[in-house]
């Protein structure tokens, strides 16, 4: 297959990008990123990307929207800059693809953002829609982009609420700012924000990228959403314990009680859907955790 990655430089795409690569598919990059070493790379701008010449250039089979802002922090202080990046550039590749390359698949990658705080947990994809931050509002808008390019001209469509996701490439979110306090640690103390009883659903990237590659084979490309997440909920003072044990066992978590605006409170996924296409996540928490600290070593020494 053919397979171009929108936000082929960020943590989802640029492993999607390996991923595919490995699994024989012939992939494409395109972002905001300058000068990168790819001849099958597409430079675009960052609030105005011109996808019309792009898929005018080439036809493929899926595409991949992988692109979007940095997430909520972002999104509470630069709310008109998130709806550009988050619906309105997403807007112009669903419509380069209507225009250009109307049998390519699109794989919308949106966020459990987009419910907020649960009212029942496990969510299901069928759960109120009640974001808490911009970014949680532009993705859900986003879902209904990609859906009304379904209903309206019979695009071919799909969308995935991604949960807490993890492991090598990943610099941003909570994982990485444990390890960034762990490193600068004076008092034997890592300082977080919350309770520590908020919980998470963390889904590992490689298990992501399994469950991606089976909907393009599987799915039917109907406009529909999927979760994609563990189907585990896992609190945050078991997931930073855990990750200190294996950066350095000597140090111990402490939570300052804020609750950050924005942010939910708890979170697990119903995975049924996908299950049902045979989705079984593979790696376990801990197992993880080991691998994403063994890359940041790994990159550390370069």
């Amino acid at each position: 297959m053919k397979i171009i990655v929108i936000g082929s430089q960020g943590f989802i795409g640029s492993n999607a990008c390996r991923y595919f690569n490995e699994n024989g598919n012939q992939t494409w990059g395109c972002g905001v990123s300058e000068n990168v070493d790819d001849p099958n790379y597409f430079q675009v701008e960052r609030f105005f990307p011109d996808y019309n010449n792009i898929f005018k250039l080439r036809q493929f089979d899926i595409c991949i929207n992988a692109s979007g802002s940095p997430g909520v922090g972002f999104s509470m202080e630069h709310p008109q800059d998130d709806f550009r990046m988050n619906v309105t550039n997403v807007y112009a590749l669903v419509n380069a693809i209507r225009l250009y390359n109307p049998e390519c698949k699109l794989i919308n990658l949106s966020s459990a953002a987009v419910y907020g705080n649960a009212e029942k947990l496990p969510l299901t994809e069928r759960a109120d829609l009640k974001p808490l931050s911009p970014y949680g509002f532009h993705k859900m808008l986003t879902e209904q982009v990609v859906n009304e390019f379904h209903q309206i001209y019979g695009i071919a469509t799909c969308s995935f609420r991604i949960f807490s996701a993890y492991g090598p490439g990943i610099k941003k979110q909570l994982l990485w700012d444990i390890y960034q306090k762990a490193i600068e640690s004076k008092d034997g103390y890592v300082n977080l924000f919350g309770k520590g009883n908020e919980t998470r659903d963390f889904i590992f990237i490689e298990d992501l990228l399994d469950a991606i590659n089976l909907v393009i084979n599987k799915g039917l490309f109907n406009g529909d959403v999927f979760n994609l997440g563990s189907g585990s909920e896992t609190s945050v003072e078991t997931v930073a314990s855990t990750f200190l044990n294996i950066i350095n066992p000597s140090l111990q978590v402490k939570f300052n009680g804020i609750q950050k605006h924005g942010d939910p409170l708890f979170w697990k996924a119903d995975i049924g859907k996908l299950a049902s296409l045979g989705f079984i996540p593979a790696t376990p928490l801990e197992s993880g955790l080991k691998r994403y600290f063994k890359w940041i070593e790994k990159e550390k020494s370069k």
